[in-house]
């Protein structure tokens, strides 16, 4: 099977880890982001039990506030 992919962008190893691990690699802030996988939004209080598994598709987006 594919590896899953980031954002549109191939991403090998990422099988079995958590979003939260995955949002941690990533750099990312904890706040001001939604991920989504396989097209479904993964609640923030389920971040630490969704796995990322070979070909799934996840978006990772940043909320950006304007004035």
């Amino acid at each position: 099977m594919s590896p899953a992919s980031v954002n549109g962008q191939p991403a090998e190893g990422l099988d079995g880890i958590t979003i939260a691990e995955l949002v941690a690699r990533q750099g990312l802030p904890g706040r001001g982001i939604a991920v989504a996988r396989n097209g479904e939004v993964v609640p923030r209080s389920s971040w630490s039990t969704v796995t990322v598994e070979s070909g799934d598709t996840i978006d990772i987006v940043t909320a950006v506030a304007g004035g």
